[in-house]
């Protein structure tokens, strides 16, 4: 069979023992490198129109699906973006570098427009940026796809770091971006629900710009920490909600 005899060389991993834990452990890691993602596509698209949502996050989750696939179809010019092509500060800045340092801005502009509106919404300035920008579903695609390819770029480098199969590679962005697709409307549901939760994430979307932009300037910092600050935040503020939620419970049953 001809796709049989084309997917082979890809294949080649299956009777590996150790190929398979460095698949297992390259999903998980894709998976977890994904929540950024996810937690700007559920802000972004809990801002259109209800009808729109569910089909705005489906068409920039499966764009983001294609784009990451025709990254790794070109690694050998992903890998090249590592390096350095001018420097400045001490420091020699590759392609990489510039696409993370741009994220990022764009990160903190979003994340900090965002806070502004929530702690402001009446600001008569920005009734009027909101006016005339206004999010469209072409719009929060567009942007869905932006920061994916931010994203993209590194998890892919990260990738190549842990393996040298493509095939390993392929299947874990599948499988990450599937999970991605299944967990982005459960996930901006319950951000819609509790709206201290929106502040909490655009607070993790401006740290994450912060690390990206800090990344791009060499000053790597182990992701490690960043989750661990981001579970401990998540975990902080579902205290906080149980709590909420049987001090109102109290008051519902005294007022009986």
């Amino acid at each position: 069979m001809p796709i049989i005899e084309f997917l082979t060389p890809y294949l080649s991993f299956i009777n590996d023992p150790a190929a398979w834990i460095a698949l297992l452990t390259l999903i998980a890691l894709e998976v977890v490198l994904g929540i950024d993602n996810l937690i700007f596509i559920s802000i972004l698209t809990n801002k259109l129109p209800k009808e729109q949502q569910v089909p705005a996050r489906r068409l920039g989750i499966g764009a983001a699906l294609i784009m990451r696939l025709l990254l790794l179809a070109t690694i050998s010019f992903i890998v090249a973006l590592k390096e350095p092509i001018f420097s400045a500060f001490g420091h020699g800045f590759s392609w990489r570098d510039l696409i993370l340092i741009a994220g990022g801005l764009f990160l903190v502009w979003k994340a900090t427009k965002e806070i502004h509106h929530s702690v402001d919404p009446e600001d008569h300035k920005d009734e009027i940026v909101s006016r005339t920008l206004q999010l469209s579903l072409g719009g929060a695609i567009f942007q869905i796809l932006l920061l994916d390819l931010v994203f993209s770029v590194d998890s892919i480098i990260t990738a190549v770091g842990m393996t040298d199969e493509i095939g390993i590679m392929y299947i874990a962005v599948i499988v990450a971006v599937s999970v991605m697709l299944l967990a982005a409307t459960p996930l901006a549901n319950f951000i819609e629900k509790n709206p201290t939760i929106v502040m909490l994430a655009l607070g993790f979307l401006l740290m994450i710009g912060m690390t990206l932009i800090a990344d791009g300037f060499g000053f790597h910092v182990p992701k490690g920490y960043i989750y661990a600050a981001m579970g401990f935040s998540a975990l902080v503020e579902s205290l906080n909600m149980l709590q909420r939620k049987r001090h109102a419970k109290r008051e519902g049953s005294n007022g009986h």
